[in-house]
């Protein structure tokens, strides 16, 4: 017997009560405390006095360790907003590295409190003298081994570690205007993710709704999520672990000019970007579901520009998301909200698909 295929319910998007029920766990709430994260992330560090204890001079270098979950994002966007003018050497390192010292900085975000690996690195670190900031659980080995010797900022809004990325973020931020090596408006970034919130509220039709809208871009497609710029390209891993996280889709992240240097994708996003495509029908493709090449942008000036002009004319059918278009501020700012349109665009992705345990497939009837 043949299987009876799904498809997606895209009519839950615009029911809102629907979308509450399905909504079981309240990820869609989780999602839009983004803002609250990151306020709550700042009173933390200023009641530890994150500014005055890291008020070191110039350190050696600012040492970023990846950590499973939204901390990888965290620590590639935190990189490319430093890389631009940062006085500091900056290292992106899977680990604390042998060599690290007094003189240096770590910072790392996990939402794994039992996380061996980091915590023997951390308690590495402070032994030989080294600065750490800690973005992590208050509890477990991790916690245990920063306690007393370095500096922690604890969540205090509860949300699923699918959803810290804010916290990471405001804590990398905070961290590195300490240093001196950025300078950043948290409070805006705050504002902006409420804002953010309120436009991908489950209430809103898909047609004022961008996470809704965007949902709608990506499904059933392979997206292709290539970026302009390198704050760009951080920001679309965390749009591929979301998707991934919450909708259970698969997606390519790249740089665009590294994207276009692949000749046989390049010709599948040039198949799949003509007006003929928009009109296909993935239910009933034979050759499954095609790409979507979403591309994306976040820095301003000539450089994104440049790279924004060749990127539509290489690809003139491609969907092009730039938060600058419609928001004013800083690359922080505009980062935070491109990553959490992506988020809420996975997790109604995710409803509408059941991948959530949503009742979002239906069975079609059979004659």
């Amino acid at each position: 017997m043949t299987p009876v295929p799904t498809v997606l319910d895209d009519t839950l998007l615009d029911d809102p009560a629907r979308l509450a029920e399905a909504d079981s766990h309240g990820l869609l709430r989780a999602a839009a405390m983004a803002g609250a994260q990151v306020r709550a992330t700042a009173e933390l560090a200023a009641e530890i006095e994150l500014a005055d204890r890291l008020d070191l001079g110039r350190p050696r270098a600012l040492v970023l360790v990846v950590r499973p979950g939204v901390g990888r994002a965290v620590t590639r966007l935190l990189a490319s907003l430093l890389a631009p003018s940062c006085r500091v050497p900056v290292v992106i390192a899977d680990a604390v590295p042998p060599w690290i010292g007094a003189l240096d900085v770590v910072f790392a975000h996990t939402d794994d409190p039992g996380d061996r690996e980091l915590a023997a690195g951390i308690e590495r670190a402070v032994r030989y003298g080294a600065t750490v900031v800690l973005s992590g659980p208050a509890d477990g080995p991790v916690a245990a081994a920063i306690a007393g010797k370095g500096l922690l900022l604890a969540p205090r809004v509860p949300v699923p570690p699918e959803l810290t990325f804010p916290r990471g973020l405001a804590a990398g931020v905070l961290a590195a205007n300490s240093l001196g090596v950025l300078v950043a408006d948290v409070e805006s970034l705050a504002d902006q993710l409420d804002a953010e919130a309120e436009r991908g509220h489950l209430g809103r039709d898909s047609f004022a709704n961008p996470a809704k809208a965007l949902a709608l871009q990506l499904a059933d497609r392979i997206p292709l999520l290539w970026g302009l710029d390198p704050l760009a390209v951080a920001v679309a891993e965390h749009a591929a672990y979301s998707l991934g996280a919450h909708a259970g889709t698969t997606c390519d992240v790249a740089d665009f000019r590294q994207a276009v240097a692949r000749p046989a994708l390049l010709r599948a996003a040039l198949a799949t970007t003509s007006e003929r495509d928009l009109f296909a029908d993935p239910d009933i493709d034979p050759a499954g579901p095609k790409p979507r090449v979403l591309l994306l942008a976040v820095r301003t000036g000539p450089a994104t520009d440049a790279a924004r002009y060749e990127a539509t004319h290489t690809l003139p059918g491609a969907g092009l998301i730039a938060p600058a278009d419609e928001i004013a501020g800083e690359d922080p700012v505009r980062a935070g909200v491109l990553a959490l349109r992506f988020e809420l665009a996975a997790v109604y992705l995710g409803l509408a698909a059941g991948s959530l345990g949503g009742a979002g497939r239906f069975t079609p009837a059979t004659a």
